[in-house]
């Protein structure tokens, strides 16, 4: 699984399977008939370890399987598609006239998968949870100027202390709604941050019909309030630890949704059913190198621009990605995707090419020689075979300016662990976007978003703090669309001169489709979510289109 969070082997978050019905680790492909109650839907998305069968939405390790499959957000925001509105808990919003008052109305007749009744209040207090425990605030929602939020009847307020419309992502769509009488009574009131939750009571199209380490099985959630809903009964979701069999699965027709690199895909996986597997991948964000910035050596602002000159990113995407992957650029703009955001006089200034002498020269600099060798350690996750096949390439690389990388293989849960706490030299990783390149750099350098060593960070791994970057994160909100493009360029020059992030591919939302048995998937030329199965909440959008053939 990727990370969309955080998320993504080469793109968007890491959230970083025994089939229940199926009796193999591969689940059961889809039945050839007409019948909802006959189709089964298999994810194949590499995870890198076995599922624990928790699915706390706020927790970024297991997000991945509960946000948008179980649990709900307020309004569908949709990133390929400027922005356009889905309602979901809520049917309709209004922000007030200085853009600091903002009221969601809230929708009725919804139940909770127990039969419970869902209401304002539910929505109230899951934002008043994140304030009591900060752990659970994934997008520094509180410490970015919200003030309150109170309930009504049917609405629910909440009031920032200065013009707050960017953050509309965050509250509408990217904050999964939990039931006040599970949260807020008993042992997980105590501490919902540690909460495994492996029995989630959500609004969401599926309940966790069978949960095993080998597979997750959903079941169709018969209180859903969208009648009819969702078409496709049963969804498993085998636990892959590497791409490999994941790929096998996709390629003979095992799993019909796939979310992962696969090398010489035309060959491997169309050509094995030319009609009915098909694929898509829209540029997203960046996957980047993040140097430990508390570490002595990465915090090194001259050892960063050594290694933000020493990589061939057109060749790294050419390696792991096979060039599905475009070649990123140190602004952290995703290009052609956000042109009209991109600083190029600032990025001409700094010149940042491919060029091993001027790393050789700043290496020197630092210290480091040919004779006196930097050796550093980055940490990825076991199992992305692609992220595996960049870093070898970065490796090779570097050792030609005499840098020693050891590439570090994790687990997806001790992966989360090490990257979330700050234990790392290097982490290869990949953020969350939005609608708006302001999104993944928020993501990435609002200090907000980050912790001290050994604390939990929620994005900003690499621990920057900029009280002049915040500021302008800070001033994007009461901005015209003019002056946002303006604060963007400015927040880049701050990527540029300190190199706080190295981004090194363009990711993509990695997508693999069969259209055999099952209908409604997203296209370019009807992008209506995010296709990848790791991406969050979109996939929810693709379930609820999806429908047996």
């Amino acid at each position: 699984m990727k990370i969309r969070t955080v998320a993504v082997a080469g793109t968007a978050a890491l959230a970083l399977a025994l089939a229940a019905c199926g009796g193999s680790g591969s689940g059961s492909g889809s039945g050839s008939s007409g019948s909802d109650s006959n189709v089964t839907l298999s994810i194949a998305n590499t995870s890198g370890s076995t599922w624990t069968c928790g699915f706390n939405p706020f927790n970024p390790s297991v997000n991945g399987t509960s946000f948008g499959f179980v649990y709900e957000p307020l309004v569908y925001v949709n990133p390929l598609k400027n922005a356009a509105e889905t309602p979901m808990l809520a049917t309709k919003s209004e922000w007030s006239s200085d853009a600091k008052t903002l009221t969601f109305t809230i929708r009725q007749g919804v139940k909770w998968s127990d039969g419970q009744p869902f209401s304002a209040k539910d929505v109230a207090f899951t934002f008043n949870l994140l304030k009591k425990f900060s752990g659970l605030d994934l997008n520094a929602l509180w410490s970015s100027g919200l003030k309150s939020v109170t309930a009504g009847t049917d609405t629910v307020t909440l009031k920032f202390d200065t013009a707050a419309k960017p953050y509309y992502y965050y509250v509408a769509d990217q904050t999964p709604i939990v039931p006040e009488h599970i949260w807020g009574t008993g042992d997980v009131a105590k501490n919902p941050v540690t909460y495994a939750d492996s029995n989630p009571v959500a609004t969401g199209p599926y309940t966790i019909g069978n949960c095993k380490p080998q597979n997750i099985q959903y079941s169709a959630n018969k209180n859903f309030w969208q009648p009819g809903l969702p078409k496709i009964k049963t969804v498993n979701y085998p636990a892959y630890t590497d791409n490999s069999p994941a790929n096998l699965d996709l390629a003979t027709g095992k799993a019909q949704w796939g979310g992962q690199f696969i090398p010489n895909i035309d060959r491997y996986y169309v050509a094995r059913d030319k009609t009915n597997h098909h694929y898509w991948f829209p540029p997203t964000t960046n996957v980047s190198l993040y140097p430990n910035l508390k570490h002595s050596v990465t915090g090194n602002k001259t050892v960063r621009q050594a290694l933000a000159f020493a990589i061939d990113r057109a060749q790294v995407a050419k390696v792991g990605e096979g060039g599905y992957q475009p070649a990123a650029n140190q602004s952290g703009i995703v290009l052609p995707t956000y042109q009209d955001w991109y600083n190029q006089q600032a990025a001409d200034q700094y010149g940042y090419t491919f060029n091993q002498d001027k790393a050789k020269q700043l290496l020197s600099q630092a210290g480091y020689s040919a004779s006196k060798p930097l050796k550093l350690t980055v940490i990825t996750v076991s199992g992305y075979t692609d992220w595996d096949a960049s870093l070898q390439e970065i490796k090779q690389e570097l050792a030609q300016v005499n840098i020693d990388l050891t590439v570090q293989d994790l687990a997806g849960p001790t992966y989360n662990t090490r990257i979330y706490k700050g234990d790392f030299d290097l982490a290869y990783a990949s953020q969350t976007g939005g609608p708006t390149p302001y999104y993944e750099l928020r993501q990435m350098l609002y200090s907000g978003n980050t912790a001290p060593l050994g604390q939990n960070a929620t994005s900003n791994y690499e621990r920057f703090s900029d009280p002049d970057v915040d500021a302008l994160f800070k001033s994007y909100a009461s901005a015209d669309e003019g002056q946002q493009q303006e604060i963007v360029k400015e927040i880049q020059k701050s990527m540029l001169s300190e190199v706080p992030v190295i981004p090194v591919t363009e990711g993509v939302s990695w997508f693999q489709y069969s259209t055999k048995d099952i209908t409604g998937w997203p296209t370019a030329q009807d992008p209506y979510a995010l296709p990848a199965p790791y991406a969050l909440p979109d996939v929810e959008q693709v379930l609820l289109r999806l429908s047996p053939k």
